[in-house]
């Protein structure tokens, strides 16, 4: 082998190493930048209207109480992708017509760059309607019918996995059910899960009857409450008429105005361990309402 061969190739093999080397550092950086915690806070005052003009410094996050970071801060109005969950099982004969008129209200109040896909669930989870930013409906929603059980924890999974591959930052799903779930192969702490690895807000509609028994009702209300509590939804219980309207123009309202906040947490352990978090404002008498905790990474 010639001596000039010998350069060349120590040259290309040096070069080539040295490639390999800075994409392993993109990598690393990728993944560390992929650790990042978001949250979508609604910041409201005693009269439950959204606080606007709240600047960064005015937020503290804490993470199992210890202080973390804000490397992500953002105030403005932006655009959401939203996925409806319609419960069509057999306990809803009497409320599909409303639950529909539900989804048709909440598509009226999507403003032009907002997203929105519609599912029906029951006994499987199916798909209405495609992610679209149109208010349109499309008329195979007029022929849902109530039939067979009700799957609703796999009908949040479906839905949390299919927004953590939207570009929007807020996302939230919208569950119109009476609670009861009674087929799913998850686990509500598995579909809980799924909603906050996807950084999605879960908004649910209490559609159960007054003929529930106190203590059926009860137990799927709590069901619904857990899922909006934990991910920084909201609850609403049974609406109907004037209160149904005014509950999705609020919700629709509310996720175009929401703060959003991101940090690295400090604790860097890959323990698959809950994680508390706390969001502070250092302005009094607000309701914040964002998501309670994650679970870190294994």
């Amino acid at each position: 082998m010639t001596m000039f061969l010998r350069i060349f190739l120590h040259g290309f093999l040096l070069l080539n190493l040295t490639s390999l080397h800075l994409a392993q550092q993109e990598n690393d950086i990728i993944s560390v930048d992929s650790s990042l915690v978001l949250l979508n806070a609604a910041i409201l005052d005693a009269s439950g209207k959204h606080v606007s003009g709240l600047q960064q410094k005015h937020f503290k996050i804490l993470e199992n109480g210890a202080p973390q970071e804000i490397s992500f801060f953002s105030s403005e109005e932006t655009p959401f992708a939203a996925v409806l969950l319609l419960d069509t099982s057999g306990s809803m004969e009497e409320r599909v017509s409303m639950a529909r008129s539900a989804a048709i209200r909440f598509l009226d109040g999507l403003r032009p760059d907002d997203s929105a896909a519609i599912y029906r669930f029951d006994s499987k989870v199916s798909l209405v309607q495609e992610f679209s930013g149109s208010r349109d409906i499309i008329e195979k929603i007029f022929d849902l019918k109530a039939d067979g059980m009700t799957a609703l924890n796999d009908a949040i999974v479906k839905a949390a996995n299919d927004l953590s591959k939207r570009p929007e930052k807020r996302r939230a799903v919208v569950v119109l059910s009476d609670g009861e779930d009674t087929i799913s192969r998850h686990s509500a702490s598995k579909a809980l899960k799924a909603a906050l690895d996807a950084d999605v807000a879960i908004y649910t509609i209490d559609m159960s009857t007054v003929n529930t028994s106190g203590k059926q009702r009860m137990q799927n209300q709590a069901a619904l409450k857990n899922f909006a509590e934990k991910t920084g939804g909201r609850f609403v219980s049974t609406p109907g008429g004037v209160a149904m309207r005014d509950a999705f123009k609020n919700i629709v309202d509310e996720l175009g105005v929401q703060y959003t906040l991101g940090y690295q947490p400090s604790n860097l352990k890959k323990d698959g361990k809950w994680r508390a978090i706390e969001l502070l404002v250092s302005r009094p008498s607000l309701t914040i309402r964002t998501r309670k905790g994650y679970t870190a990474k294994k």
